[in-house]
């Protein structure tokens, strides 16, 4: 039978903490970024991302940092079965820096954690020989219990026929030779080790590790003699990473040289953090290696995977997913620091943002200027605005019903404690940063635009609206253009998605091509936005045009949302009608349309929040029927 899963790593499982301020001590990090750590789970991770299907072993605590682990193997399309949760102990931390290209501060939070708990009981036997392949790693052979783990693991492997993947992923200070001031250390000599690691070797397939690693397993600091004594021992492909040189592989007899080795082609970057870059040279090489590649194609996934983690900062982030390292492969990059690659980055923030469906229909309730207007205009307080959001919420909580593909455009302004809310609910939320009405653009709260951007949940979608023509002044769409980019820039480096709306017909005649320009203008700039929300339009053949345009410039972007700038519903429907024919074109974030009646009389004191959350939720409701209904006669046609 085959397979269901090409590879299950088994053993460590991490929070890393990695300092922001690269060049800085530990002691004087003031801000971190956290991913998933620990060799195995990144491997897990790289895997998955370049194309093998993937599951994990391991144990982690019933806590927030655990089921962040569980949570992003499942974002990353990681099998989580194997995932125990242990209910005594606790997550591993991991806190790291980059002090320069040499030192690469470390401190590994492991007294009784989780993933050190593992146990033979905790290795199923179904889903172990449901994979290809297995990989163990160093660290679970420095206890007994793990040891015992992880060689059962071995033993349901060959038993059914599969192969098995050793990483030495040599720690000292994990197997207690230093203190845990010495994180960063890679070797120590140990013979208590080496004998240790002595009878894993024959039952392997692969065996991984640095010229170091190799030494530690094989027993001697001459490299080509450690190969040569694991090579006494096991019949396995031995993989000798060595950094900026590349790898050499020996499927067979050990050669006179290290250089006579099978090898791929290296890719010389600038060094930037070298901590995960082993994992992802391993997760290249098996993308090769489980896919029957000859070795030379398997060195060069590797070598090239690990070029990218080592010129990023993080480590599972930082893997390549497999279109960006094909990309890499063919086209190369003129960037010696890959990190600064455009091209390659919008690859990467592509195909590894958060999973979403392919629809979107949004209630936008992020108007802040139209409801302060209304509330003088009815002679209300504006306090009571955000009471109003909160109705909204409700209301498309209620349309929704925890249906995937719903969302809601929601303002800090008036709508914090809304956002509270919509959280409650698997909504998409967008929120809006521009100053209400600005023209030319301009965000609202002043300074740092970065600064205001990372403190948003992780989930949220930058909005931004501009008002832009191609007849404007030059100097007006020079500013608007400078602060598109200075937005686009910022959602990049904190990790948001952003949504750039585009409103062309209240400052001039809207033509076939007119919104296309202004979207080929943007995608020159290199302005790349998530998604696009976009005004009605009849004509069919301006879709067809703006489709076009995405599609040539950004095969990536998620799609088009319509807005509805307080159209009728008949008015919106036939909008809709004329706009569901182009495939780019994903669905709609309507506001006034739905809210406008609703939010006056409340406003006013003429009708109840009940009353007003049912009326929302109805007109809501007949604009997504209306968009549905559009959208499978497109199909069909």
């Amino acid at each position: 039978m085959k397979p269901a899963l090409d590879v299950i790593t088994i053993g460590r499982s991490s929070v890393d903490l990695y300092g922001q301020q690269v060049g800085g001590r530990l002691e004087d990090m003031a801000s971190f970024s956290k991913a998933v750590g620990g060799c195995p789970a990144n491997i897990a991770i790289g895997t998955a991302r370049l194309g093998l299907k993937s599951g994990f072993v391991t144990r982690v605590g019933n806590e927030a940092m655990g089921r962040f682990i569980r949570e992003q193997m499942e974002r990353e399309g990681v099998t989580t079965q194997g995932i125990v949760t242990d209910e005594q102990r606790l997550t591993a931390l991991v806190i790291l820096g980059v002090r320069d290209e040499n030192s690469f501060p470390l401190i590994f939070y492991r007294d009784n954690c989780a993933d050190m708990a593992l146990t033979e009981n905790d290795i199923d036997e179904s889903f172990i020989a449901s994979a290809a392949a297995i990989v163990v790693t160093g660290t679970h052979f420095s206890r007994e219990t793990t040891a015992a783990a992880q060689r059962k693991a071995i033993r349901i492997a060959k038993a059914n026929g599969r192969k098995v993947v050793f990483d030495v992923d040599y720690r000292p200070n994990l197997w207690g030779l230093l203190g845990h001031s010495a994180g960063e250390a890679r070797y120590v000599r140990s013979d208590a080790v080496t004998e240790h690691l002595k009878p894993i070797l024959a039952d392997c397939d692969l065996i991984v590790g640095t010229e170091e690693e190799l030494h530690i397993a094989g027993g001697s600091e001459d490299t080509l003699a450690a190969i040569r004594a694991i090579r006494s021992i096991s019949k396995a492909t031995i993989v000798c990473k060595r950094g900026p040189m590349g790898c050499v592989v020996f499927p067979d007899e050990i050669p006179a040289s290290l250089d006579d080795g099978v090898k791929g082609p290296g890719f010389p970057v600038e060094v930037y953090n070298v901590l995960g870059a082993g994992d992802a040279f391993l997760s290249g090489f098996l993308r090769g290696w489980l896919r029957d590649e000859t070795l030379e194609t398997c060195c060069a996934y590797a070598n090239a995977s690990g070029a990218f983690a080592v010129s990023r900062l993080l480590c599972s982030p930082e893997i390549p997913t497999f279109p960006e390292l094909q990309h890499f492969l063919q086209e190369g990059s003129r960037h010696k620091a890959l990190r600064f690659d455009q091209d390659i980055n919008h690859i990467h923030w592509a195909t590894t943002r958060r999973p979403q469906a392919d629809t979107l229909m949004a209630l936008a309730i992020d108007h802040r200027m139209q409801l302060e207007a209304m509330a003088h205009e009815v002679g209300a307080p504006v306090g009571r605005i955000p009471d109003f959001k909160v109705l909204a919420v409700q209301a498309a909580a209620r349309v929704a019903d925890g249906r995937p593909g719903f969302g809601m455009l929601i303002d800090g302004t008036y709508g914090r404690e809304a956002l509270f809310r919509a959280a409650d609910h698997p909504f998409w939320i967008g929120r809006p940063v521009e100053l209400p009405g600005s023209r030319p653009l301009d965000f609202e709260g002043g300074g740092s635009l970065g600064a205001q951007l990372v403190e948003w949940p992780v989930g949220h979608t930058i909005k931004c609206l501009c008002f832009y023509h191609p007849d404007d002044p030059p100097e007006l769409k020079q500013r608007q253009e400078r602060d598109l980019l200075r937005l686009h820039d910022a959602a990049r480096r904190i990790g948001r998605e952003l949504l750039v709306e585009i409103i062309a017909g209240k400052h001039g005649v809207l033509k076939t091509d007119t919104v296309a320009g202004v979207l080929q203008r943007l995608y020159d700039l290199g302005i790349k936005p998530d998604w696009w929300k976009l005004e009605p339009q009849r004509d069919k053949a301006a879709w067809h045009a703006i489709g076009e345009v995405i599609t040539r410039n950004d095969p990536y972007c998620r799609g088009i949302v319509l807005l509805g700038l307080e159209a009728p519903e008949d008015e919106l429907e036939a909008a809709f009608a004329a706009a569901a024919g182009e495939r780019q074109v994903k669905g709609f974030a309507v506001g006034r349309t739905i809210f406008n009646d609703a939010a006056r009389r409340w406003l006013k004191g003429e009708i109840t929040g009940e009353a007003a959350i049912c009326d929302m939720a109805s007109r809501f409701q007949r604009l997504v029927d209306a968009w549905q209904r559009v959208s499978e006669r497109a199909k069909a046609a």
